[in-house]
């Protein structure tokens, strides 16, 4: 049986990211676990302490246009695994980490549930680009592509009850209804944390978010 990955402080994370970015050449590093957990948050206090040696590029920026799930039947599965264009992040996964030019990646606006292309630029002398996303380790749809082009993957870890009342509060943030809301999260959002909670242990750290 596998063994379980480390664990370390938030504190510890942001020293280890500063060390990838420092370490010459680019590295790309991966931030994993079930929505809600922090993610964002972890990229924002990475963005904070490294300032323009690292830029974001966000798994979710490869969700399938609303348009595209309506016509395959998954529209109110969105953000299950078989809803993003997985080639599309690998191939530029393998862009960022083969080509020394400038590279331009697709952005998710939370406030429309689109993405918006080419809108995030990642300058060929940055050192450390993170990606974050729910499924960077899984085997599945295509996403086992993913693993092999980063450098090393960290799995956030958070209590189960706190990440649903930030995934609810999320969602009344972007003018869901309560009811509404509440039954995403426990019927989209939690089937697919379980999913992401199996892929733990290929994880190279976790890191407590608590």
């Amino acid at each position: 049986m596998p063994s379980s990955p480390p664990t370390v402080s938030l504190a510890q994370a942001l020293d280890r990211a500063s060390d990838l970015a420092a370490a010459g050449g680019r590295r790309l590093l991966g931030i994993a676990g079930p929505p809600g957990v922090g993610k964002s948050t972890l990229s924002a206090l990475l963005a904070q302490r490294l300032g323009g040696t690292m830029v974001v590029v966000g798994m979710d920026g490869f969700h399938l246009a609303n348009a595209e799930l309506v016509r395959l039947g998954r529209r109110e599965r969105k953000g299950a695994p078989d809803t993003f264009d997985v080639d599309g992040y690998v191939t530029l996964l393998h862009r960022l980490r083969s080509q020394q030019a400038s590279l331009y990646a697709p952005l998710f606006d939370r406030d429309i549930e689109e993405s918006i292309g080419s809108a995030v630029r990642v300058a060929p002398e940055v050192p450390l680009v993170v990606t974050e996303g729910n499924y960077l380790l899984f085997d599945d749809h295509g996403w086992g592509g993913v693993r092999p082009e980063l450098d090393e993957v960290w799995y956030l870890r958070l209590d189960d009850a706190e990440r649903r009342r930030r995934l609810i509060r999320r969602r009344l943030g972007h003018g869901d209804t309560p009811e509404h809301a509440e039954h995403w999260v426990f019927s989209v959002d939690e089937p697919n944390a379980a999913r992401v909670a199996s892929t733990r242990v290929r994880a190279d750290l976790v890191v407590e978010m608590g």
